[in-house]
């Protein structure tokens, strides 16, 4: 027999809501300012990096919601409702998340170093898309 599962808005929705909207804007944001900052750079020189400067106005705050939000989480579930294993993932991907954002900052910071701002942002990103991943399987 099936289970029927009630459909609930409550404050767990909130907060989860809340954490993927932040997560796309961290992760989402990056992807699309990666593909536009170049092009708009080279079209209207100057032009990218205050675009750039624009995310960035939107991107940390999001990138606090999210941690607020999956800290949050985390202490929404009771510990005897976990296992080792979900624990470790969990432990991964709070460093995945804290890595991303330590990369973004020297990112941020890089002046005009190309291959600095290239090898900061990639692992940025790439330690974000992993920390998603991560969190779709907990």
């Amino acid at each position: 027999m099936a289970e029927v599962r009630t459909v609930i808005f409550d404050l767990d929705t909130v907060r989860v809501a809340l954490h993927v909207l932040a997560v796309t804007v961290w992760i989402g944001g990056q992807i699309v300012v990666g593909a536009v900052v170049p092009i708009v750079g080279r079209a209207f020189p100057g032009s990218g990096k205050v675009a750039a400067q624009a995310f960035s106005r939107v991107a940390w705050p999001a990138f606090g919601v999210a941690v607020v939000t999956g800290l949050w989480g985390m202490l929404a579930i009771p510990s005897s409702e976990t296992s080792t294993g979900w624990s470790m993932l969990l432990g991964f991907k709070m460093l995945l998340v804290l890595i991303s954002g330590a990369a973004a900052l020297v990112h941020q910071n890089a002046g005009d170093n190309a291959a600095k701002r290239g090898i900061s942002a990639g692992v940025s990103l790439l330690c974000g898309l992993t920390a998603l991943l991560f969190g779709v399987m907990l």
